[in-house]
This record gives structure tokens, sequence and C-alpha cells, in this order.
């Protein structure tokens, strides 16, 4: 099982910086989502070998190298996004609907001729909406004896009065965003000890406490414990998800003799990733009446940044009488420039002895108005990609492809070029390679009418012991996290083909379920929250309209 960074192990990252981005948040940008013209999702994203399509501009590259006319294509789309979530015998909906601007490009095609072995030179452009963050979702339930206030605390150790009293709490390198939510708040104290340490346990007249047999008690800051009393109890979780990745793709392929092709794209990546959470927990009795002490807190997280890659890809028919086709296609990882924005805000209900108070932290208040920002580096995986294409006549053409990334091997570095160390661990950590598998088909009933089906299938990126585990300095206030298990998308489509103009419409239906947890509740490795279960699914429906000339 996953172990738990000792106190010790933990300072030594405190000097790499206020953390912000974690895993979770990295997987969730360098994954893409099945997406391109309505002919590429239609055959479920199997082209790489197949080619003649825009959308292989991103896998491979070569494909554009199949084209011997111009194109210009755009593509627009309808989804509908559902997340479920089942937790304590109850179950929770919450759906996103919204139009799409998922593709636009273009293809110049020029014939050198037929003496040389280079037969043409293609060049293409495209857009692309290569992933869709637009979720809601929602949960609530008993939290199994665990609360969050537990990891503010467990997040605190080690942080003295003067540490507390001598800096902006929301402003330090030593101190993390939770632990000063938990202290501003009076979510967190203390453990109380008959130790000796330099800070006695005073009541209000400054007098110092003893325990029932006379001893003298201390402050103990080295250990911090929640400062509510009861049972947790979770009322609402809800986040709200929005932004995507958009690419842009530029493309050089060559035609050797028909029957090997070789391509090259240099793509560039626009980032732009909102995510909001409402977090209200509150405390209650062993009969389950609220005592009056709870919280809410809200957290407000924005990414934003641009990246580059380089892909170089090759398709090659090795017998002159077959259709076979052999892809083979090589991604660099992509190199992103991120700035990561948050602030946050908590209302507190407590007791002084009898007496209810109220309490409201808002990060603006500590840092002049504005959001805490940092920039960082983050570099995704290499990609691999083998694929077969087959066709059987001018009707049936059939495709397969299988790809590989580690998304162990992420690493992120600081704005001065440093190695994060911690987040780069926990890539090892938490995170596998994924192995992506894609079939389809396209049969054409008459020359202009095709039918079209595929099926795309991802395995999980966390491994079955993953966490979000945050090192004591972070900046992070939204402490949930899904460990997300295999993607399948189920494809169908059609396509009219006239002598210049052509329309393809494609339907896809994705699934997805994963294990959720509001907060990490790891005790000795062992997660000791119960898992809410998700099931994430998307229908999008796609349309294309071109013209090759």
């Amino acid at each position: 099982m996953k172990k738990i960074m000792t106190l010790t192990a933990l300072a030594m990252f405190v000097s790499m910086g206020a953390g912000a981005q974690t895993v979770y948040d990295a997987t969730n940008i360098a994954s893409k989502d099945l997406s391109g013209t309505a002919r590429f999702v239609g055959m479920g994203g199997a082209m790489g070998a197949l080619g003649g399509d825009i959308s292989t501009i991103g896998t491979n590259p070569a494909g554009i190298g199949i084209y011997r006319s111009n194109d210009i294509v755009a593509s627009f789309g309808y989804s509908i996004t559902d997340v479920e979530s089942k937790y304590g015998g109850q179950t929770f909906n919450m759906g996103k609907s919204r139009w799409n601007f998922d593709n636009a490009g273009v293809v110049f095609s020029t014939k050198v001729g037929n003496v040389t072995s280079l037969r043409y030179v293609n060049f293409a452009f495209n857009y692309q909406k290569v992933k869709s963050f637009n979720r809601n979702m929602t949960m609530a339930g008993d939290l199994n004896g665990y609360s969050q206030t537990y990891q503010m605390a467990a997040m605190s150790d080690g942080i003295t009065p003067e540490m507390w009293k001598g800096s902006n709490p929301f402003n330090t390198d030593d101190i993390g965003w939770l632990s000063a939510l938990g202290w501003e708040g009076h979510l967190i104290n203390p453990s109380i000890t008959t130790d000796k340490t330099p800070y006695p346990y005073n009541d209000a007249d400054g007098n110092q406490i003893k325990d029932e047999e006379g001893n003298l008690l201390y402050e103990n800051y080295n250990f911090y414990t929640s400062a509510l009393g009861g049972y947790p109890y979770l009322r609402e979780f809800r986040s709200r998800e929005s932004g995507g990745v958009n690419q842009f793709d530029f493309n050089v392929s060559f035609n050797f003799n028909d029957r090997f092709y070789l391509g090259f794209t240099i793509g560039a990546y626009d980032v732009n990733y909102n995510k909001y959470t409402l977090y209200d927990e509150d405390f209650r009795t062993g009969n389950g009446e609220p005592t009056g002490s709870g919280y809410i807190l809200e957290s407000f997280n924005k990414v934003s940044g641009a990246g580059f890659d380089f892909k170089l890809g090759a398709i090659v028919r090795p017998f002159e009488d077959s259709p076979l086709r052999i892809g083979l296609a090589i991604h660099t990882p992509t190199f992103y420039n991120l700035t990561w924005s948050t602030s946050a805000y908590l209302v507190s209900d407590w007791y002084d002895g009898d007496q209810a108070m109220t309490t409201t932290v808002n990060s603006y208040d500590y840092l002049n108005g504005g959001d805490m920002k940092q920039e960082y580096q983050m570099n995704t995986p290499w990609t691999y990609n083998l694929s077969l294409g087959y066709t059987v006549g001018t009707q049936l053409a059939l495709g397969a492809e299988y790809e590989y990334k580690d998304y162990s091997t992420t690493k992120f570095y600081d704005n001065n070029g440093n190695k994060m160390e911690w987040q780069t661990g926990e890539s090892e950590l938490c995170l596998k390679g994924v192995n992506t598998f894609r079939i389809g088909a396209e049969y054409k009933v008459i020359p202009q009418f095709a039918l079209r089906a595929g099926y795309n299938y991802s395995s999980s990126a966390f491994k079955k012991d993953a966490i979000k585990a945050l090192p004591i300095e972070s900046i992070n206030t939204d402490t949930d996290y899904a460990n997300l298990k295999s993607l399948s998308n189920y494809t169908l489509g059609i396509g009219y083909r006239g002598s210049a103009f052509y329309a393809d419409l494609a339907y896809k239906y994705s699934v997805q379920k994963g294990d959720f947890y509001p907060f990490d509740s790891s005790q000795d490795g062992e997660v000791g929250l119960t898992a809410a279960k998700l099931t994430n699914t998307r229908s999008q429906v796609i349309l294309s309209l071109g013209m090759r000339f």
C-alpha cells in the first residue's frame, strides 16, 4: 500500500515552494477525449493507418500524406454530460449540456509528379478541442467517523505559535492553506499533553490548567487535533468544472510511391480549466443531532497556460498487391507552462465555552483582494502508437490501433526550471501506464453513402492505492479526488460524399466509473473513508461539413 510520508520527509519539500498542482489535475489536463471530425469519431478514432482524415494529424501525422486533393472541414457538436454518485445508500445525479465547436482544418495537397518516388507533399492545419472539463457533481452522507478537519490538523503538525503570529499564514512557504483555514477558522487546536513543552495550557486568566490528576497541561504544537467535537457528517459536497484543452496542429507530410507515407506535426495547446468546490460538514451527537459546530469551505481554482509537442508518424504498405497498411507514430511529451490561480472562503460555527461563535475566513482579505498565483511547468508522458488499416475493394475499410502512455513519468518544474520533487514523486507513486485500443469500420452502401461504427477503450491511469496527498505547504483547498477506472467509447456514424461537398454525422457514448473521496482519510496506508461510486457518462452528437477540391 502507498506509504504515508513522515513529518521529516515532508519537511524536505517545504523549500520547493507552495505546491498547488496535483497529479489528479495533471492527469486531467494530459488525457484527451475521443474528438475530431464526425468520420474520425464514428470509426472510434482507429484511422492512424487508414489516414485521409484531418483528425489523424494528432494521432499519426502520416495520415495527412494519404490526401490527393485539398480539403476544408469544420465540426460542431452537442453533448450531455451526467455524473452519478452513489454513497451511503443514496444516489445523486447532476448533468450538464452544451454546444461545442469541435474542429476546423484545412489540407493543401501538392502533386509532385509520377516520375520521382516523391508523389505528393501535403500541408495541413487543424484546430481541435481535445479535452472538455464540463461536468458537475454532488454527494452527501456519513463520513464513517472521519473529518476533513483531521487532514487540516495532520498538515499543521509542527507549526509553532511563532510561525502563526510571525507572518501572513496565506502567504508563507511554511504554512499550507488548509492549515491556515483550520487555524483561522478555529477548526483545529494543538494537542494537549502532560509532557513539558514551551507552551503551557492556560485559562482565560492566564492560569495554567491541570488535568484531573493534578498534572500541568501543555499545548503540543508538534501535533494538532480537530477542535470540533462530535461525529462528522457531510451535509453537501458540490463541484463544478468547466473549460477545456484546445489543440492547434501544423503538419507537413510526404507520399512516396503511394506505398510509404511520412508526416510531421507541431502541436500547440491552450489550457483553460476552472474548478469550484463547496464542502459543507457539521458535527453531530451520537443520536445524529447537530451539535451546532461545523463549517462551509468554498474553493475557487483555475489552471491556464500553453504548451507544445512534436509528433512523427509513418505509414507503410508492405505488400504491393495488398491494401494492408501499417502505421507507427511517436509523440514527445507536451511541454506546458501553466499558471494556477486560487482563492478560498470559509465560514465556521464553533463554541467558546458555552458561547456559539461564527468565524469567516476569506483568502482575499489576506492577499489584498486577489488570487494566489503560482507558475509552474509540466511535462506529460511520451506517446507510442501502432495502427493497422485494411480495405476491401472500395466498399469496406477496417482500422485497429494501440496506444501507450506512461503517466507515472509526468514531471513538474517550478518557474525557474527546478524539479518539483513532491509532485514528480507523487506521479511515480500514484500513476501508471495507460493502454488504449481503438477499432473501427466504414462500409459504403453506395459510393455516396457510408455507415460507420467504432469502439475505443483506455485503461485507468491510477494505481489502486492512489490518494491525493498534499505537501504541508500546499495552497490546495480542494481536497477531493476520484480514482477513475477504464474509459469506454461506443460510436456510430453515417456519411455522405458528393463530387465536392461532404457531410458526416456521428454519435458517441462514453462511460467511465471511479471511486470518489472528498478528502484524504488515509491512516497508515489504509484509506478509511468508504468511496462514493461514480459513473461518468457523456453523449455527444457531432456534425462535420466539408469540401474537397
